[in-house]
């Protein structure tokens, strides 16, 4: 009898130690792995500047392909980051277009090792 109940306790503690193993969020020192960082110093930040230039122009280049008007970058004002298979930027862009002041949303992923940036989304932003 002992050894059934020992048994038991054995494969309950397994079974807890194996679901809880296989948790999709994995939280250490207070934030999700995976999830999304706030970048705090945008306007300074060249790098987040730069991938904001980079979008603008990725953008500009498949309206002018459609014969459609360009815009012009400001600046990057707010950004997040994400370890995804390389870094997930996530930015809100100033910008003009056809001199109105706008802001777009773009989200762009960075793959150092392979020295890749490639443009995901670029829209007018909802927020």
């Amino acid at each position: 009898m002992a050894t059934i109940s020992s048994s038991l306790l054995s494969l309950t503690l397994l079974f807890l130690c194996v679901s809880s193993s296989s948790s999709s969020v994995v939280v250490r020192y207070g934030r999700k792995v995976g999830g999304r960082t706030e970048i705090k110093d945008v306007k300074t930040n060249e790098e987040v500047q730069n991938l904001g230039r980079f979008c603008v122009k990725k953008f500009n280049e498949q309206e002018k392909e459609k014969g459609n008007s360009v815009v012009s970058f400001s600046e990057v004002v707010e950004a997040q980051r994400q370890v995804v298979s390389g870094i997930k930027y996530y930015l809100k862009i100033a910008a003009a277009e056809d001199g109105v002041a706008k802001r777009f949303d773009a989200v762009v992923v960075v793959k150092p090792w392979v020295r890749s940036k490639e443009m995901v989304t670029f829209a007018p932003s909802t927020s």
